[in-house]
């Protein structure tokens, strides 16, 4: 047998067995996928050291790639673990763990007829894969989030963390062992996921988090319904009238808190009345804090800037840069981050509730704020415990995608030996489809 077929039958043989896993692991209780969530974040507080010698040499190896041009600066950022991001890991999980149960909700309780009654409830989608970039955070919140929505999932993180990847699984599978075998399976090659695109009959889901390239080669190259986001381009305009100070904060923290996120600012609008006022102070804060600024021609009369191409605009930088407009007007404002945006999330400062209304209806982004830092569009943030990813498609799920994102809902009709030939006919009996309140349980009608 060739080295090529043993690698094709161990993907199977993994996506089968997550398949076998799935739907046990949707019948464990809510108490139990806690507690395992409660024991994962256990082990990793145990396994600091572990992990983060194991990211060491990911960084290591990462920052030689660095050097000879073949990695980006916010790469390395998104890469590299510390022992207050693991904290931040813990609390993540945690958080998970403290979440609602996602499953069993029933969310319409209608009566058909009298002893015929539906139920719709929330349910796992089955199997998701997913395939992300850079971040080895994202293995523990995504593996989270799915032992908790009670999914099986196939994780592939990117070369570039491997040795972190491999570490946090193996903790993870370990601090498990009380759930069904199998449920969380890890792949490491490229071939792997070209295999498992090609698996729609056994994968339900799949959720790349990357750049818009990678999302789109997905997206191309397999049957299977895909959730994912491009680009994170997002846009702060500082209107007319907004609070300067309050511009200046917002604006700053977008940028700089952690630039390398898809929910950092890209590009920041101006209104032309406060452009001569706001820009040299922004410019100071950002000046400090290493901001490369690049501007367009009225941007560049005011502040010392670099000058914004065209590409400028539809670039996430992900990195300490940002390119600058002057608007002279709202609707300027609108259809520049139409033009060039990504619906990922847009914020508005402005003291005009009138404006504010304007600019937040008249966007299709997944996420747009009033007086607040782009920053704040996460899952955690959002108080969804973690997300999956963020979605800037408008099918299933958008913006930040927690538990509700990763689950469907299933019907289950409760009778009394009804027939559709009743209901059928020139004698027809009529159906009451009447709503009512109530929760589904196996073998029970209301009425009873």
């Amino acid at each position: 047998m060739t080295e090529q077929t043993t690698t094709a039958n161990t993907t199977r043989e993994k996506v089968s067995a997550a398949e076998r896993a799935a739907l046990s692991l949707a019948n464990t209780s809510d108490e139990e996928r806690s507690q395992a969530l409660h024991a994962i974040a256990d082990a990793i507080e145990d396994s600091q050291e572990t992990i983060l010698d194991a990211n060491e040499r990911d960084v290591t190896e990462a920052e030689a790639l660095l050097e000879a041009g073949e990695y980006t600066q916010a790469l390395v950022d998104r890469l590299e673990l510390s022992p207050s991001k693991l904290e931040s890991i813990t609390e993540m999980v945690r958080s998970v763990a403290g979440q609602d149960d996602p499953l069993g909700t029933t969310e319409v309780a209608r009566k058909l007829d009298e002893n015929l009654e539906l139920y719709r409830c929330r349910v796992p989608i089955g199997v998701i894969g997913t395939i992300f970039e850079s971040r080895p955070d994202a293995l523990v919140q995504i593996a989270a989030l799915c032992l908790k929505s009670g999914n099986a999932v196939i994780l592939k993180g990117g070369s570039e963390a491997s040795e972190s990847n491999r570490v946090l699984f193996d903790i993870i599978r370990e601090a498990t062992d009380s759930m069904p075998d199998g449920w969380a399976q890890l792949i490491d090659t490229r071939e792997d996921v070209d295999r498992l695109l090609g698996m729609d009959d056994a994968i339900d889901l799949v959720m790349p988090r990357g750049s818009s390239e990678f999302v789109g080669y997905i997206q191309d190259n397999t049957k299977i319904p895909v959730l994912g986001h491009t680009e994170g381009i997002c846009h702060v305009y500082v209107d007319s009238a907004a609070d300067l100070d309050m511009a200046t904060d917002i604006a700053y923290d977008a940028k700089v808190q952690y630039p390398a996120v898809c929910n950092a600012v890209e590009t920041l609008l101006v209104h032309e009345d406060v452009a001569s006022e706001f820009l040299p102070e922004i410019a100071a804060e950002y000046t400090d804090a290493g901001v490369e600024m690049r501007g367009d021609e009225r941007t560049r009369a005011i502040i010392d800037a670099g000058e914004a191409t065209e590409a400028d605009w539809s670039t996430e930088y992900g990195d300490l840069i940002v390119s600058i407009r002057v608007v002279d007007s709202l609707v300027d404002a609108l259809e520049h981050i139409t033009t060039y945006g990504s619906k990922h999330t847009d914020s508005i400062v402005t003291e005009d509730t009138e404006h504010a209304r304007s600019f937040m209806t008249g966007l299709d982004s997944a996420s747009v704020f009033h007086n607040a830092s782009t920053r704040f569009s996460d899952g955690y943030r959002f108080g969804l415990g973690a997300e999956v990813g963020i979605s800037t498609g408008k099918i299933h799920a958008r913006g930040p995608v927690g538990l509700e994102g990763i689950t469907t809902y299933q019907y289950y009709l409760e009778g009394d030996g009804q027939i559709v030939g009743t209901y059928a006919g020139s004698d027809a009996k009529p159906f009451l489809h009447e709503e009512f309140d109530g929760e589904w349980e196996p073998g029970t009608l209301s009425s009873e």
